[in-house]
């Protein structure tokens, strides 16, 4: 059975889009691998919103509140999950949460793994009402079980 994570973290005011997004792109091929090596995560984005904005589309507002969002479906459990965050993907969080409200207290993320979970699951929409739905297709397979069954190309 899948969970969600919809960690949406507040971008320190000032910061450049053009910076955020460069710093994403850097880090895309590196961190598209790591989820891959987990197993267990179905689905991985990233999106940076503007809360300023109607559409949540961000532009090149001088008054942006940019916002780093990071949306999963994974199997298992949640603190299994961040030990595999912090293992496979703690330098790529290290470089995006010196963008965030509060992300250095947790930098680097494998020298504060309590203050991380802690960090998640408060920024973690899924884990607060009313956020908490997800439908799922196949809710007693795990990732394991689909690539066995549909091996990648």
């Amino acid at each position: 059975m899948a969970n969600p994570l919809t960690l949406l973290m507040p971008v320190i005011p000032g910061t450049s889009l053009q910076t955020i997004a460069e710093t994403l792109a850097q880090y895309q091929p590196e961190l598209d691998s790591a989820l891959a090596s987990i197993g267990t995560v179905h689905y991985a984005r990233t999106l940076l919103l503007d809360a300023s904005t109607a559409n949540l589309q961000p532009g090149a507002e001088t008054n942006a509140k940019y916002i780093i969002a990071v949306i999963t479906e994974y199997d298992g459990d949640f603190s299994a999950y961040i030990q595999d965050f912090v293992s496979q993907v703690g330098k790529v969080f290290d470089a995006l949460l010196q963008f965030v409200v509060g992300g250095a207290a947790v930098i680097p993320v494998a020298d504060h793994v309590a203050g991380f979970e802690a960090f998640i699951t408060l920024n973690d929409a899924s884990q607060h009402q009313p956020n908490t739905g997800l439908y799922q297709a196949y809710p007693n397979t795990t990732v394991q079980q689909i690539l066995a069954a549909f091996p990648p190309a």
